[in-house]
């Protein structure tokens, strides 16, 4: 009867709360006593909130953060004698004798045998998420073109907030006269609850690459269903206790992580009891989430959920919860891909997501839904060839432009951190903020190898001079053996130096050639600089040709002046008052494309002894 009377109250204040009423009691953090016996509220499957029992050890004063504490309690009831703290129980609202009194947060570690949880004070919750501070610009990240995957993947660790103890050593835990001193040493074992990153319609491969590059964050990738927008639920207002997502990516995938709302004021939802990622201002959809299982772990048990219907935004990501509004829904960037096989009688996939705006978020996310959609349909095995073309817009300045081929053993990996390390360069920049308005990409994928090597090249005149009209002529050879000519019309510059040197090179290989030499090396001082230098990134369908001679230049704010006379140079280098002023002994006379059908790889390098006459 005890039991039925408790359950009753919390209804029926969780009812008043949500249509709009004064708000919810709660009981003072001076209030509580060990010893107190509370009840908490989360759904354990389904959609439905159910009780468990919460009885409380003692509170936590932590001088590491000024005015927090932590509530500890051990939970029991419904399967926790089973599975223990549960990832996606974070913000379960607990409450004494009607009152509320904090969200379920913080668990011990891997392995325990009792449910013993942290409970975060619903007063330090309401706090920390009420005041509008603006977004912090992030901290400068060094980018290096080009990017390769492990790079990448290390930008994106490196962006990312780790989780860490509630307390770093036992005697920061502060504890209020006549606790048991035991429960001191919990301080250090205590550690956020884990998000469960519900995942649907994601590759294997890649779901062990998103779990690597979020280990130690606190959120973790676990199988989920595909979005469930179910009726039954869009007529019922959202309740404390109830399952709610963070939806990071929806259509056809879905990733979103997973856990409870705690508390509702009027429209304000307050929810997880700790950090999502800590972010500060942010724009999230927030959706209901529908339980189907739960998943017992000795490591950490989960609840399995897939994602329902859109409810409106959280705006606030803080150390000691998430909170949003509900109603109307932020803006996602789209993103449409594609896929058009070679071969014309597979069927062409066009394929649909949204992802959050976010300056740490986008880029990962961007990357792991371009790499699915090639990981879903490349082979496990064998060679495979992607081609890449499309454009990335941005609010307010030029857009990024992708064209490139990439082939050989599993491409798909090398196609996805091209697009992305653009975006990343952006999005990420030091310069001043940019938004992602859309990604659109068109890939034609083959499953065979679309290799070339440059074999030889000369050029067709026998006496070279300045201003000459001359044809380079460039042999490539194919991965099957076939050889091709290329045919290159340039004209030698009239003040060509009597010595120069012709180098023919592959994107790759011309960007390893320019580091070792700095030939031509900018750096952009802003954002148009920026975007120009990333669309001009070197492709792996070009031939590169480059006329390099000993003429003296500068690079200027990031432009570089070349060939100059003497005393221009002399001017430049002496007048400091115009900014950085890099000295260039070699550079480039003259450069030329030659776009070709396969990706190449290798250089070869002319020297010109030119004629005065």
């Amino acid at each position: 009867m005890k039991t039925f009377i408790v359950s009753s109250l919390i209804l029926l204040i969780s009812s008043a709360s949500v249509s709009g009423a004064s708000g919810q009691t709660v009981m003072a953090l001076e209030e509580i006593r060990p010893g107190m016996t509370g009840v908490g509220m989360t759904v354990f499957e389904g959609t439905e909130p159910e009780e468990f029992e919460a009885q409380i050890l003692g509170i936590l004063h932590n001088i590491n953060g000024p005015k927090r504490n932590l509530i500890l309690a051990r939970l029991s009831g419904g399967p926790l004698s089973d599975t223990g703290v549960i990832q996606g129980m974070s913000g379960s609202p607990v409450y004494i004798e009607g009152q509320l009194i904090g969200a379920v947060s913080y668990a011990l570690g891997s392995f325990t045998t009792e449910a013993i949880a942290g409970i975060t004070p619903i007063k330090e919750m309401v706090d920390a998420v009420s005041f509008p501070a603006p977004r912090a610009p992030m901290n400068p990240v060094a980018l290096h073109l080009p990017m390769s995957p492990e790079r990448l993947l290390e930008v994106f660790r490196g962006t990312l907030h780790r989780i860490s103890s509630y307390a770093l050593h036992s005697r920061d835990a502060l504890l209020a006269q006549g606790q048991l001193s035991s429960i001191r040493h919990a301080g250090t074992m205590l550690r956020p609850i884990g998000t469960p990153l519900n995942m649907s319609g994601f590759d294997v491969h890649v779901t062990e690459l998103l779990s690597s590059a979020l280990e130690g964050t606190g959120m973790t990738p676990v199988l989920g269903g595909s979005q469930d927008a179910n009726t039954s639920l869009a007529s019922t207002p959202l309740r404390p206790g109830d399952a709610v997502s963070v939806t990071l990516i929806d259509g056809d995938l879905s990733l979103a992580g997973t856990g409870t709302v705690t508390m509702i004021d009027k429209d304000r939802v307050y929810a997880f009891g700790h950090q999502f990622q800590n972010l500060g201002p942010v724009e999230f959809l927030m959706n209901r989430a529908h339980v189907h299982t739960l998943l017992p772990s000795l490591m950490s048990s989960s609840k399995i959920a897939s994602v329902g219907e859109a409810i409106g935004t959280f705006q606030q990501d803080r150390l000691t919860g998430i909170a949003g509004t509900l109603g109307a829904t932020p803006r996602r960037i789209p993103i449409e891909i594609t896929l058009r096989p070679i071969d014309s009688s597979r069927p062409t996939q066009n394929l649909h997501f949204n992802i959050v705006d976010d300056q740490v978020l986008t880029p990962l996310l961007t990357f792991v839904t371009v790499l699915n959609t090639l990981r879903a349909y490349e082979r496990d095995a064998g060679a495979a060839t992607f081609i890449v073309s499309g454009t990335a817009t941005f609010q307010n300045h030029a857009p990024l432009t992708f064209n490139d081929v990439f082939s050989g053993i599993a491409p798909s990996l090398a196609a996805a951190t091209s697009v992305l390390t653009p975006i990343t360069f952006l999005v990420q920049n030091t310069f001043g903020p940019i938004s992602l308005n859309s990604l659109s990409l068109e890939i034609v994928s083959s499953e065979e190898t679309s290799t070339a090597t440059i074999e030889r090249v000369w050029l067709d005149t026998v006496r070279i001079r300045p201003a000459l009209d001359t044809t380079l002529k460039i042999v490539t050879r194919t991965h099957r053996g076939v050889e091709e000519t290329h045919s290159l019309p340039l004209r030698i510059p009239p003040n060509a130096p009597a010595t120069a040197s012709l180098l023919v090179a592959s994107g790759v290989d011309l960007a390893q050639i320019e580091q070792q030499r700095t030939i031509g090396a900018t750096r952009p001082r802003n954002l148009s600089q920026l975007i120009r230098a990333l669309n001009n990134t070197y492709r792996n369908n070009r031939l590169y040709v480059r006329l390099l001679g000993a003429h003296p230049g500068v690079l200027l704010a990031g432009e570089p002046l070349e060939a100059l006379p003497a005393s221009a140079l002399a001017v430049y280098q002496a007048d400091r008052s115009r900014g950085a002023v890099m000295s260039l002994q070699q550079v480039n006379l003259g450069e030329w494309e030659v776009d070709t059908q396969e990706a190449v790889s290798g250089f070869r390098i002319l020297t010109l002894n030119l004629d005065s006459q």
